[in-house]
């Protein structure tokens, strides 16, 4: 089979898919969802820039502190358990 049999085929399938799922009422469903989360995500207060950074630096900071009291762990049980 060529290119062109492969795709008409597969817009067959997904235009029948999508047939049933209009049939359905899965795609309005689907449209409420997505209607309703943008209505939500406008009542978030999203931080400003200086919130956003001062965030992100404690967050790099913990990861590092973690990262590091893991190594630390790591060699530890290491030197107590294999030597």
């Amino acid at each position: 089979m060529n290119n062109w049999t492969h795709i008409a085929i597969w817009a067959a399938v997904i235009g029948g898919l999508f047939g049933l799922l209009w049939w359905q009422g899965q795609i309005q469903r689907l449209a409420v969802y997505v209607q309703e989360t943008r209505e939500e995500l406008k009542k978030c207060s999203w931080p400003n820039w200086v919130e956003l950074k001062g965030s992100t630096a404690l967050i790099t900071i913990m990861v590092a502190l973690l990262g590091a009291f893991v190594v630390l762990v790591d060699r530890v049980l290491f030197a107590i358990f294999i030597r």
